[in-house]
């Protein structure tokens, strides 16, 4: 599974992620010392149209339909009365599913903008997840994009399967709009045991929410009410994956290992910008995410005994 952002005009932002050493990495070129990942899958594909490919799934009421074709998208927002989803009307077994997403500065403490793929509905309880979540931030401080991968569990206890990773975003989300992406072929996600391959299939979502509880620094900052709506929008949607009944022959539309280049962007961004990874928590049951033990030095877990946060 790789996840993908690229900055409107000014660069790309790469994210790639593996379960075999399950990382995660979301790479802007605008910094000096930053690596190019050398490659740049959203420009293969054509943009869709948002109310031909996706439903509201909850919260009508607070989405907005942007019609500028070809690039029509989406606006939802959250306020004191709901939030908002949506979901995409087809379900798929692999592929490329992206989206141009700009977020709202200021405070979004408590908030998280999220676009993700999931069975849940079909498999309630017991589904397969892969997530982008964008949890909302305090003035001065930037927004974390959280990356996550469970397969047959669930978020929550007591299934709760998942292999959270964090990233502090040195790019400004909310200054314009950036490409975020999916990338769910059998060449990006590696099987690291029953529990740890997303193999049925999942529909795309979307959505904004309140997750006062946790979401911004345990939940120390709750959503304040008084700077609501809280807006996300999204435009400009490749989806181009396989059907659940398409042949075996259905073609993964990028295929291959990662490249020296994107390795070296990924490991850039785990270097200097990841702020917390599953593997190196102490609170965390590692006997049900045995790539820990495998594939992470013994030391690692014990040297940050003291934190919850992993840097470098």
């Amino acid at each position: 599974m790789a996840i993908i952002g690229r900055r409107q005009q000014q660069g790309v932002a790469a994210a790639a992620a593996t379960l075999v050493a399950l990382m995660a990495v979301v790479v802007a070129a605008a910094a000096e010392a930053q690596p190019s990942p050398g490659v740049y899958p959203s420009r293969m594909f054509r943009a869709r149209e948002f109310g031909r490919d996706f439903r509201s799934l909850w919260g009508a009421e607070h989405q907005q339909q942007e019609a500028a074709a070809p690039e029509t998208g989406v606006t939802v927002w959250l306020d004191r009365r709901s939030g908002s989803g949506f979901k995409s009307r087809r379900a798929y077994r692999s592929g490329y599913f992206g989206a141009w997403v700009r977020l709202q500065r200021g405070y979004t403490a408590g908030v998280i903008t999220a676009f993700y793929l999931s069975n849940g509905e079909a498999h309630p309880g017991w589904h397969d997840e892969v997530d982008m979540e964008f949890l909302g931030t305090t003035p001065g401080k930037p927004y974390t994009l959280q990356t996550n991968v469970f397969s047959l569990g669930s978020g929550d206890p007591p299934r709760s399967l998942g292999r959270e990773i964090k990233f502090h975003l040195w790019f400004d989300p909310t200054a314009d709009f950036h490409h975020y992406a999916i990338l769910w072929t059998s060449d990006h996600i590696i099987a690291g045991g029953a529990a740890g391959f997303p193999a049925r299939p999942m529909w795309v979502y979307g959505s904004i929410w309140d997750a006062s509880s946790w979401a911004t620094e345990d939940g120390r900052y709750r959503a304040d009410y008084r700077y609501q709506p809280f807006i996300a929008r999204f435009s400009a949607f490749l989806l181009r994956g396989c059907s659940p009944h398409a042949p075996r022959t259905c073609a993964a539309p990028v295929a291959g290992d990662l490249t020296a280049a994107q390795l070296a962007a990924m490991r850039w961004a785990q270097r200097f910008h990841m702020v917390y990874n599953y593997c190196y928590d102490p609170k965390r049951d590692h006997s049900l995410t045995p790539e820990c033990r495998t594939h992470l030095h013994p030391s690692s877990s014990s040297s940050n005994s003291s934190s919850s946060s992993y840097h470098g």
